[in-house]
């Protein structure tokens, strides 16, 4: 079966024809207004950004699906759940606290801010989904228990997963903290001793408390180690490997799993934006951005997540790569710009998981506004 696609460009020559106005536009065109009922609880799942960060999702563009589902007769919030490692949204006070420096402050946004998965990541639901990994998944509460969501996504790159767009939202972004976990299992990072200055930045933030210096080098306790990944993204010398060939599908495909838990009791009642426009090399989950690799897009919305991630990616990669930037190959329109910066990664096995799953069809049809 083929999905519809909607795409909008970036380019704009009047006030009718602003990146707002065309949020408004695709919102409309993809029949999200159909999707909310009156006075029902409508979940506007994105991320906030960590402190440093500035990939993000505009919060004006946030206000356009809200006073949408407003007018639709919804009551919008907006939701994430805490982190995993450690950092400024590891807990529901710190998570808020980002993300009304960030943006999302009720004036701007003209919700409120609630995270799913409580004070301290423990609140969850078990959605169970029998899959090839998870008989059940752990979804953050107020996620599970919402009425219908409009999923925001920023399409970008991702050290473990390669690519991240509307998948790795709905999967790490709505699996509890305890969830988050059991999508990482898999990965149980090596260091590299010879590379290693033993400057102890790993110790920091390991959650786990797994890595000791020994002997001048970091050693992490793989019987305690959880497999976050968070020690990979913050050793500044690169010392700490991921086994990458198997360990980040078994990921991918858990992170699939997770994000089909998070709609498999919604189906009808969830719109999906993706935002290809400053895609970085790196997860927002980073306190920093760096430079695009590519030049921006646009902005697609649909209700198939499958369809809209491999949307995302072709057009992506029908892009000229950026010089000067973490792209080392594949400068080329056409060719793969996210293995131009993760070699090692297969970041379609996302996909093709999601979509043996029954969430979606790789399959399109682009509709252009």
């Amino acid at each position: 079966m083929t999905s519809k696609v909607y795409f909008t460009d970036m380019r704009a020559n009047s006030k009718h024809e602003s990146l707002p106005k065309k949020v408004s536009k695709l919102f409309k065109a993809a029949g999200f207004d159909e999707l909310v009922e009156e006075d029902k609880l409508i979940a506007v799942k994105l991320h906030f950004g960590e402190k440093g960060g500035t990939a993000f999702i505009n919060p004006v563009l946030v206000r356009q699906v809200v006073d949408r589902i407003k007018e639709a007769g919804g009551k919008p919030f907006l939701t994430d759940t805490n982190t995993l490692y450690v950092g400024a949204r590891a807990n529901s006070v710190d998570h808020i606290q980002t993300a009304l420096e960030n943006g999302f402050s009720y004036t701007t946004v003209n919700a409120p801010v609630i995270i799913a998965d409580g004070l301290f990541g423990k609140n969850y639901v078990d959605v169970p989904i029998n899959g090839k990994h998870f008989e059940a998944v752990k979804i953050g509460s107020e996620i599970a228990n919402a009425d219908g969501m409009i999923v925001l996504s920023h399409t970008k790159g991702h050290i473990i997963t390669g690519y991240g767009g509307t998948l790795k939202n709905l999967g790490m972004g709505c699996g509890n903290r305890g969830g988050k976990q059991m999508m990482h299992s898999a990965l149980k990072p090596k260091v590299a001793a010879d590379d290693c200055t033993a400057c102890s930045t790993c110790l920091k933030w390991c959650p786990a408390d797994s890595i000791l210096i020994v002997e001048k080098s970091a050693v992490i306790d793989h019987d305690k180690c959880l497999g976050c990944g968070e020690c990979t993204v913050v050793c500044p010398s690169r010392a700490i490997k991921i086994q990458w060939k198997s360990e980040t599908v078994d990921v991918q495909e858990r992170m699939a799993e997770y994000a089909w838990g998070a709609i498999k009791d919604k189906l009808g009642k969830v719109g999906f934006f993706n935002f290809v426009m400053n895609v970085t090399p790196d997860c927002d989950c980073n306190s920093w951005s760096d430079t695009y690799i590519v030049n921006d897009v646009g902005i697609l919305a649909s209700t198939d997540p499958v369809a809209i991630d491999q949307a995302a990616l072709d057009l992506i990669n029908g892009q000229a790569g950026l010089a000067n930037t973490r792209l080392q190959a594949n400068f080329a329109p056409g060719e793969d710009k996210f293995k131009g910066v993760y070699p090692n990664t297969d970041h379609e096995a996302q996909l093709a998981h999601a979509e043996q799953l029954g969430m979606g069809s790789r399959r399109y049809e682009l509709v252009r506004l």
